[in-house]
């Protein structure tokens, strides 16, 4: 079998796994845990579950909205309730210094993201677990571990006093997050430091703690997970291999959805997912489509660029939404997300650069490689842009 055969019959794999995959694809759900803390020691834990997490792919999987969830009965509401709590028993580790591992007896109810009110038809019902306890006397702090098999990420929250704490931190399965110091609020005496130990809390601790969890959530957010913006990426490449039109379009790609995620974290404005997620299908068809029947790449790529930037801001702006960062931690996180996805953005450049940087001849790319790809990508696109409208 000759490579350019062996590279068609790749192209062709990859145009099915997409088809068949991207049409439902949808932002990665996370599992916030929250905590909040009382002088005296009352407590309150809370875990919000997306039922997507039951799903063998997350990724993929249905939202289960308001619209939906008002025509299933009732055993199949309690069974929703029943893997909720047993997910939070296999994939989350709960732990109180100095007793060790706890289980928190949730109470597990449906509500809106973010505990919000379930309202339109197309609102996300989430599954939330609260436990109000009280922390015994000599507590002098608490983390959460999350499970080796957990599909999705954990987010780990936290107010002391109604304040919230400026440090969140994002865990990947298998990881663990730092130790909140509850040392103030019980009157114990604090601990000692222990080899491995996180650096204690506040400082620089607090923005390289938070830079670093985002940037990690970012990163996943487009490689291997985010598909819509790995195949817009894939889209920009397929142009041309040129060291300056790329970082040119990868540049004004990044600048534009920075704008657009930095002001909807700031809450200064917002699109819902239905109008956005076909938005995003559709960039990826058009720049897919125009690669076919533009051979070079010209400025005037950089204006289609920069406003299809702005759509994609919207739907990374989907990852932070739901998250509760506190004020002082808003740019770190910010910052950290975005280096994570310019991370993201050049593993798959890097990817695409190893398997076909042995084409030399540019005629023989764009016939081999630059053509059949964007075929591939723009019919996803478009299969997936129907397929979010009519969703």
């Amino acid at each position: 079998m000759t490579p350019t055969s062996l590279l068609r019959r790749l192209l062709y794999v990859i145009l099915i796994h997409f088809t068949l995959s991207a049409a439902h694809a949808h932002p990665i759900p996370d599992i916030p845990v929250r905590g909040s803390f009382q002088t005296g020691g009352a407590a309150t834990l809370s875990v919000e579950v997306n039922p997507r997490c039951f799903d063998a792919d997350p990724t993929t999987a249905t939202s289960l909205t308001k619209l939906l969830f008002s025509t299933i009965n009732d055993a199949r509401k309690a069974e929703l309730l029943q893997k909720a709590e047993a997910l939070v028993k296999r994939d989350l580790e709960f732990t109180l210094d100095p007793i060790g591992r706890i289980q928190p007896e949730f109470h597990f109810e449906f509500t809106g993201e973010g505990r919000r009110p379930i309202e339109g038809d197309d609102s996300v019902v989430i599954i939330t677990g609260t436990w109000h306890t009280t922390i015994p006397a000599g507590i002098t702090g608490w983390n959460i571990r999350s499970g080796t098999d957990n599909k999705v990420s954990v987010v780990f929250e936290n107010a002391i006093n109604n304040v919230p704490h400026p440090r969140v931190a994002v865990l990947f399965p298998g990881e663990r997050s730092y130790t909140l110091d509850l040392t103030q609020l019980t009157g114990a005496a604090p601990s000692k430091p222990v080899a491995g130990n996180v650096p204690a809390e506040g400082g620089s601790g607090h923005l390289s703690s938070t830079i670093w969890s985002f940037g990690k959530q970012g990163f996943g957010h487009v490689f291997p997970e985010g598909l819509d913006h790995i195949l817009f990426v894939l889209g920009l490449f397929l142009l041309g291999r040129a060291w300056r039109p790329l970082l040119l379009q990868i540049s004004t790609f990044t600048l534009a959805h920075s704008v657009t995620l930095a002001l909807a974290t700031l809450g200064q404005f917002s699109a819902p997912a239905n109008i956005v997620q076909p938005l995003i299908a559709a960039t990826i068809a058009f720049v897919a489509i125009e690669n076919i029947w533009q051979a070079q790449y010209t400025h005037r790529r950089l204006i289609i660029v920069f406003a299809f930037g702005l759509i994609h801001g919207m739907g990374f702006a989907s990852a932070l939404g739901d998250l509760t960062i506190p004020k002082e931690s808003i740019l770190a996180a910010l910052g950290g997300f975005n280096l994570g996805v310019e991370g993201g953005q050049l593993a798959v450049i890097a990817g695409a650069l190893l398997l076909t940087g042995w084409i030399r001849d540019t005629q023989n790319y764009r016939r081999w490689v630059a053509i059949p790809g964007s075929i591939a990508i723009g019919l996803t696109g478009v299969y997936w842009t129907v397929a979010r409208l009519i969703h």
